[in-house]
């Protein structure tokens, strides 16, 4: 985001890998199995996940979160995967909450069937990150963390014994790549620390399937999305806050003040994957059904509509397991879960058949080596791909993932009922490491559904560029030239619906929709920070830059809730970007409530289509709004 992290390598310390591993044998940690075979009672996960059930002492939970949470809190660039599952029953008490913190690539998730199997009382939050790279600042802000997931359990939040500000709520303050799913939440949470030093920055975020009996409070948060849902009301927005599908939302009539949208259900949803153990002691994974039209959640009256599939179905995956074994196990009906961990990927993994699932655990990450495509879905109904965050390479790869096969038949071939469906899946295109893509997620099937994906070209990392003089602020003219990124995602299929698309940073267009009828609720985006002249950031036709949103010049039918375009052009404040969304003037092509902003330096013209002003530096930090498209 707006503000880069410390450049410096994460600190790793390696002996928490070996301390969660002593630990794990006291918690339910699972032993190896045969080959080919899986435990359904005490499935092999792997040395970084942790399983607590309510008979681990307090005090042994308390110390493995707290260590695990030291180790990660300043881990933004590291290869290090966790998961912390918690089986049904109950932890902390009124006398002793459990309280924990959740740092990067860290995933903390009830196993029962439904959020209320899992009741923790105390809290588990995320607070600023205090970098302290600006002389005279404290800098902590939420601006940079990423990748964290807490799911499926009962939250009653007590933070007694804190000092007297963090008594005060549970803290969730992130951004991008970070998801609350089927939480069931008693008490107050914020969405921004304001207990750490500020500035208190911070650019979320997701909540999807959860209840909240206390009206959770926004804050500093630059833009939301709130997807079915259950909750009194809404504290407050910034620029963008999307709600759908949400019991309690905020009316939006007096849209962009304050800048709410709201729609009554959700177009099209699917919740994400699961994993549970049942009454018996099974492990299974919980495939939550597509719906249309919903609203609030989708466990008020019992389990989660969709179907079981027994952990034994899956073939469990840990870094180092070739794409040959993946494969082959696919091939043969498995679905995948994907242990927590970094898998060096040099050749695609294939995703067939229909309604395969794959399930990644603790931000489980797929590295392409030497330009491979990382993974490919079929044109096939009802494949779900869910929890995996998918890395470019040093050698540019033509994409990170394909949905759907280029230019084929695609016809009959998907089911508008069971769409193949991405959750909470995300990309990087540098940061960790060199990367290279042409484009990150291409999706030629039609009837796809998107539900949340972060697709980031970096701003910021630890490749080891120069910083300052001759290579532009940062680096960043060493990173534009180096770390290639042209589009973050491209739509050709029809009939796909994305709720919560997040894009950053691509050097061409970053997002470009070329097929019909497609459906977007919330959009964020940010502009390259790093072009080095108005040259490297001119289209061959001489058009000022590369709108943030393009939809096809011959689509028909396209709907655009809730987006924004942000402008920050560090390298090179001089530059200019002609528009922030550009759409073809079709009656079924409308963008309901759209935004530029800038957030310090370059200039977007018009919002969309030469309508709209400019939002030059000199207006730093105030949003342009446009409240429909075409003006009714």
């Amino acid at each position: 985001m707006s503000v880069p992290s410390s450049r410096g390598r994460p600190r790793r310390a390696l002996a928490l890998g070996a301390a969660a591993a002593v630990l794990l044998t006291g918690v339910g940690a699972a032993q190896a199995s045969p080959p080919d075979q899986v435990d359904p009672f005490d499935p092999d996960l792997g040395p970084n996940v942790m399983v607590f059930d309510p008979s681990t002492p307090q005090a042994e939970i308390e110390t493995a979160l707290d260590e695990l949470a030291e180790q990660q809190t300043d881990a933004e660039m590291s290869t290090d995967r966790y998961s912390v599952l918690f089986k049904p029953g109950s932890y902390g008490s009124a006398e002793d909450p459990l309280q924990a913190r959740v740092g990067y690539y860290t995933e903390v998730a009830g196993l029962g069937a439904s959020p209320g199997d899992v009741d923790v009382r105390g809290a588990i939050e995320v607070y600023n990150r205090c970098l302290n790279n600006i002389p005279g600042s404290s800098n902590c802000i939420a601006l940079v963390n990423f990748w964290r997931t807490l799911s499926n359990l009962h939250l009653t939040i007590d933070s007694s014994g804190q000092d007297g500000c963090r008594a005060s709520a549970n803290f969730w303050a992130v951004s991008q790549a970070v998801s609350m799913r089927r939480l069931d939440v008693d008490g107050f949470l914020s969405l921004m620390d304001y207990c750490t030093d500020g500035p208190h920055y911070a650019s979320g975020g997701f909540i999807a399937d959860s209840r909240f009996d206390t009206p959770p409070l926004n804050g500093s948060q630059q833009q939301w999305l709130t997807r079915n849902s259950e909750m009194p009301a809404w504290s407050n927005a910034v620029w963008n806050q999307v709600f759908s599908g949400v019991v309690g939302a905020p009316d939006d009539s007096d849209f962009p003040s304050p800048p709410y949208t709201t729609l009554d259900e959700t177009p099209v949803s699917r919740e994400k994957p699961y994993l549970f153990v049942d009454d018996d002691g099974r492990w299974n994974v919980r495939v939550p059904a597509a719906q249309t039209g919903t609203r609030g959640v989708s466990w008020a009256d019992g389990m989660t509509e969709g179907r079981t599939i027994g952990i034994e179905d899956f073939f469990i995956a840990q870094p180092g397991d070739s794409v040959r074994e993946i494969n082959t196990n696919l091939a043969r009906g498995k679905h995948l879960l994907l242990t927590p961990g970094v898998y060096d990927v040099a050749e695609t993994i294939e995703v067939k058949r229909a309604d395969t699932v794959v399930l990644g655990m603790g931000h489980a990450t797929l590295t392409a080596v030497d330009g491979a495509t990382p993974m490919r879905v079929a044109d096939v109904p009802g494949a779900v791909v869910a929890g995996v965050t998918i890395d470019a390479g040093e050698t540019e790869s033509e994409l990170l993932l394909q949905v759907g096969k280029e230019n084929g038949d695609h016809e009959n071939r998907t089911d508008p009922a069971n769409p193949t469906t991405l959750s909470d899946v995300y990309f990087r295109v540098g940061g960790p490491h060199v990367g290279s893509t042409d484009t990150a997620l291409e999706v030629n099937s039609d009837n796809v559904l998107i539900d949340h994906t972060w697709v980031w070209r970096g701003d910021h990392g630890v490749e080891g560029f120069p910083t300052g003089g001759e290579n532009g602020v940062n680096g960043d003219t060493v990173r534009w030239n180096t770390n290639i990124g042209r589009t973050g995602v491209r739509i050709n299929g029809d009939d796909v619906t994305a709720t919560g698309l997040f894009v950053e940073h691509f050097q061409e267009f970053n997002t470009v929709w070329n097929g019909e009828r497609g459906t977007t609720v919330l959009y964020q985006n940010e502009l390259p920070y790093d072009p080095p002249t108005q040259a490297d950031w001119t289209r061959p036709d001489g058009t000022l830059g590369y709108a943030g949103y393009k939809v096809a010049d011959d689509v028909t039918e396209h709907t655009l809730h809730g987006g924004g375009v942000y402008v920050f052009n560090q390298n090179n404040p001089d530059i200019v970007t002609e528009n922030g969304f550009e759409v073809p003037d079709a009656p079924g092509v409308t963008l309901h409530h759209i935004m530029t902003v800038n957030l310090s330096a370059g200039t977007i013209n018009h919002v969309v289509n030469g309508v709209g002003d400019a939002v030059p530096p000199s207006t730093v930090g105030v949003p342009e709004y446009i409240v429909e498209y075409p003006a009714p």
